[in-house]
């Protein structure tokens, strides 16, 4: 018989979270659209998630990414890869946890991701505007989008979000930990990288499998 451990060990790679948008199985898509097209050899996104991924206030989950004034699009590309690797990636099992959410029964915590990923985010987000530091919960939702919460003050990312590690620690509830692991170690994820060299993540959920 096969060791217990490598069977627990296969159920973390190459696998789907169960969350809103997600395909049960990962496999290829050859339509993936824009900044989510890193995954099409293996994804758990459909090509019609991936475009939505692009959209302001996309049918996804409604969120409207200029509750306090245009983003900047240089960090709403950021935003964009963030719901790509999220939809998409076939690489997060070892961080998929139970949600307690009526929308989601999985979702994903601590995911270490690389130093460069999240001190680029924060760099080119600095700028844009924000009234809130966890965007999961406590949004004004009462017309179907969110809206800030009454009395929460429209700040600078860089006041909401001192560092680079409050930013992708905080801004989703703990889903992203802030490694000082480098890109290409094998030792953190990364939202962004080469397809032509294939998918670094691979590597990296086998290692903490």
């Amino acid at each position: 018989p096969v060791p217990a451990t490598a069977v627990t060990q296969d159920s973390l790679l190459n696998v789907c979270m169960d969350a809103k948008h997600h395909k049960t199985e990962p496999g290829p898509e050859g339509q993936l659209y824009g900044q989510c097209v890193l995954w099409k050899d293996n994804a758990c996104c459909t090509a019609n998630t991936s475009l939505e991924a692009h959209q302001d206030q996309s049918y996804l989950y409604n969120f409207n990414w200029d509750h306090c004034g245009a983003m900047p699009e240089k960090c709403k590309r950021h935003f964009i890869q963030d719901t790509c690797l999220y939809e998409c990636s076939p690489n997060l099992g070892p961080w998929i946890d139970q949600a307690d959410n009526s929308w989601r029964k999985e979702r994903i915590r601590d995911v270490p991701l690389c130093r460069e990923d999240c001190d680029q985010w924060w760099e080119d987000c600095q700028d844009a505007v924000t009234c809130k530091v966890n965007w999961h919960k406590g949004w004004n939702w009462t017309t179907g989008t969110n809206h800030c919460p009454r009395g929460a003050m429209c700040q600078k990312f860089k006041f909401v979000f001192p560092t680079a590690a409050a930013l992708c620690e905080q801004i989703w509830s703990g889903s992203y930990r802030y490694t000082s692991h480098h890109r290409g170690s094998g030792r953190c994820i990364q939202m962004w990288f080469d397809p032509t060299q294939g998918n670094p993540n691979v590597a990296v959920a086998q290692y903490y499998a």
